[in-house]
């Protein structure tokens, strides 16, 4: 009875397991076939299956500028939360003082915050500074929302690294530039490739802050796909839809493999 306790148990935990993930996944492929439905508006194929929506998608020069303006906002983001993310995880981790860790938890305030309150403390502020409606403003609000979860995933990895390392180049003459490029650097790597992702991922889906910080200049991805729920139900909002669950299930993939590999 007692070895047939644990066994039921496990069965179901994973049971569980799998009802959840049907909950969360399940209602993302309806997209897919409104992605290629014969109407006019979104609706399931009535007559046959049609690729016309994905053909406006990228023949449309309003959803390639888009595309365009929202690629470019999440590589530069990207770039700047990784950058001072990773710097500010082993700034913490090399201290491990109480001041450090005040300094990290401040650092995840933007993940804890409502994305609408923090939006609505960026407008007032951007206003003032003259950012709003610029890709420098954008990139910015996107960066310092991406920057926790670098930190998270790099201070993940940082907590498996032996100090002993960093004190055994230093010994050996290494500068603190040289124990980060040639120790520290290459024993993290792949949280490093991981938190790029999640804050590519990040600023690629983001809508909420771009409504607010954003004027007639600047339109990304999903707030296109905002404004088209607005005025008129366009299907090749389901083909974009489609793309970016596709986009974003590769590089979960790819940030999967790293983690395998590693």
């Amino acid at each position: 009875m007692s070895e047939r306790q644990p066994r039921a148990a496990g069965v179901g935990a994973r049971a569980g397991s799998w009802i959840v993930i049907c909950f969360l996944l399940l209602p993302l492929t309806i997209v897919f076939p409104i992605s290629v439905t014969d109407q006019n508006f979104l609706s399931l194929p009535v007559d046959g299956v049609s690729l016309r929506h994905y053909a406006n998608l990228f023949s449309s020069t309003a959803w390639l500028s888009s595309i365009g303006q929202s690629l470019v906002i999440a590589l530069s983001s990207m770039a700047i939360s990784v950058t001072a993310g990773t710097l500010c995880a082993i700034g913490c981790w090399r201290r491990g003082s109480r001041a450090s860790e005040a300094i990290r938890v401040l650092m995840l305030v933007p993940l804890i915050v409502p994305s609408i309150v923090y939006a609505l403390g960026l407008y007032r502020l951007w206003i003032q500074l003259r950012l709003l409606d610029t890709y420098t403003g954008i990139i910015i609000a996107h960066a310092v929302t991406a920057i926790p979860y670098v930190i998270i995933i790099v201070s993940t990895a940082l907590a498996g690294v032996d100090v002993r390392l960093e004190q055994a180049a230093r010994n050996l003459g290494a500068n603190l530039r040289q124990t980060l490029w040639m120790v520290l650097i290459p024993n993290i790597l792949p949280a490093i490739v991981s938190s790029a992702i999640f804050a590519f991922i990040h600023s690629w889906d983001e809508a909420v802050i771009v409504l607010f910080i954003a004027g007639r200049n600047m339109f990304t991805l999903p707030r296109r796909m905002w404004d088209g729920i607005n005025d008129k139900l366009d299907p090749t909002m389901a083909a974009v839809a489609a793309v970016l669950i596709v986009l974003t299930a590769a590089l979960l993939l790819v940030d999967l493999l790293l983690k395998r590999r590693r």
